[in-house]
């Protein structure tokens, strides 16, 4: 007879503390104003495209360089601290850009902006992840986190919704004031999360930051699952990721007006956030369900694309949903997988592989787009899925 371990209570009371901190956090973490309207600062400000683009590759470089030496600070000292101090580099980004706008202020703004990313990335998933086992809820991990990122969608499309009247009424100044009140909240409100650091998720005293980094990177050479997850997450995410910077091209591309594009964009985030909140009762498919969301995101993405009319959208928002619930899914196997103290940094390298796979899936995309249409690029680049699908199915 084969004894089952006893069952660990759930705390409750430290469940809810844990979660409404995390989504107060992710809500203000995208609550930024001056995300629709940042280009046009760039280009009233007098930049050409070539030096926005600068601004762009600066901005990729730096989460680059970043990513993982962000992930093993944080398994090495405390994630909380590097929850709180993200945002606070990105409060002051946002106001060299506004108060001071010229390219060194607009580039330095990046780099500020592009390490508040790194701190985040990989600290958040961790100490969400070692809280909820320390309270025996781990088992929602993908729930969690799925109603985080819907609240962060929810804080981006209620952004885009009042950036326009408030710019409107009082300019930059006041869109960037937002974006700055917005980020110290942010700030105030990680200061709230709990961190329990025991010794099967702590680096042992003295070990340093470089300690950290060797421990993460020795458990995925050991650990083949850990290896396969880490892929997994830059497989589904970077594609998908990639096309949302294009969805205004691909709506214009439909004949609708650009009045019309605003609306269409809200339903594509309408999708992406119902893709979120479906991590819960998704959490439980096996490989082949996992292969088969992937098969039918990628089928919805080329077809929806492919027709070329406002109303094929409707599918496209479908398969970023689909992309989206396959991420969370993800993130969430990779945590399940890891067992050592390098929790952050493993989950920083699989954002690191996110970031390089994107910055492909761009350079891809100029590619294709240059002697094809929106459409038919955004159809070509489902093809990836299905292979990865069929990866997902076949490994055992």
């Amino acid at each position: 007879m084969t004894l089952s371990p006893a069952r660990v209570p759930v705390a409750e009371p430290g469940v809810r503390r844990l979660t409404a901190t995390l989504y107060g956090y992710a809500f203000l973490d995208e609550f930024v104003l001056l995300y629709p309207v940042y280009a046009l600062l760039f280009a009233d400000t007098g930049l050409s495209v070539g030096q926005m683009s600068s601004l762009f590759v600066l901005w990729s470089a730096t989460g680059v360089l970043l990513e993982v030496p962000s992930g093993a600070w944080a398994d090495a000292v405390s994630r909380r601290l590097l929850l709180w101090l993200g945002p606070l580099l990105g409060a002051a980004g946002f106001a060299l850009w506004v108060f001071v706008p010229s390219y060194w202020a607009f580039a330095a703004g990046f780099v500020l902006w592009g390490a508040r990313g790194a701190m985040g990335s990989g600290a958040l998933e961790a100490l969400v992840h070692d809280e909820l086992e320390r309270l025996g809820a781990a088992d929602r991990y993908a729930r969690i986190m799925g109603r985080a990122q819907a609240a962060g969608q929810v804080a981006v499309m209620t952004a885009m919704a009042l950036a326009g009247p408030v710019f409107a009424a009082y300019g930059y100044p006041a869109v960037g004031a937002a974006s700055v009140l917005a980020c110290l909240l942010c700030a105030a409100t990680a200061t709230r999360f709990p961190e329990h650091r025991g010794p099967a998720t702590a680096v042992p005293d003295g070990a340093g930051w470089a300690a950290s980094l060797r421990s993460g990177l020795g458990e995925a050479r050991r650990d083949r699952s850990v290896r396969g997850a880490l892929l997994l997450v830059p497989a589904v995410a970077a594609v998908w990721g990639a096309l949302d910077e294009y969805t205004p091209l691909l709506a214009r591309d439909t004949g609708a007006a650009d009045a019309t594009i605003p609306y269409l964009l809200v339903t594509v985030w309408a999708g992406v956030t119902a893709g979120s909140l479906l991590a819960g009762p998704a959490e439980r498919l096996g490989r082949r369900g996992f292969g088969a969301l992937l098969t039918a995101s990628a089928l919805a993405l080329a077809v929806g694309a492919g027709a070329g009319t406002p109303a094929g959208l409707a599918l496209v928002a479908v398969a970023f949903g689909g992309f989206q619930l396959a991420t969370v899914l993800a993130d969430a196997r990779l945590q399940q997988r890891i067992e050592g103290t390098g929790r952050a940094t493993l989950t920083s390298v699989a954002g690191l592989g996110t970031e390089l796979a994107t910055i492909t899936v761009y350079g891809t995309y100029a590619q294709l787009a240059s002697t094809t249409t929106h459409g038919t690029t955004f159809a070509l680049l489902a093809v990836p899925y299905l292979l990865v699908a069929l990866l997902v199915a076949l490994r055992r």
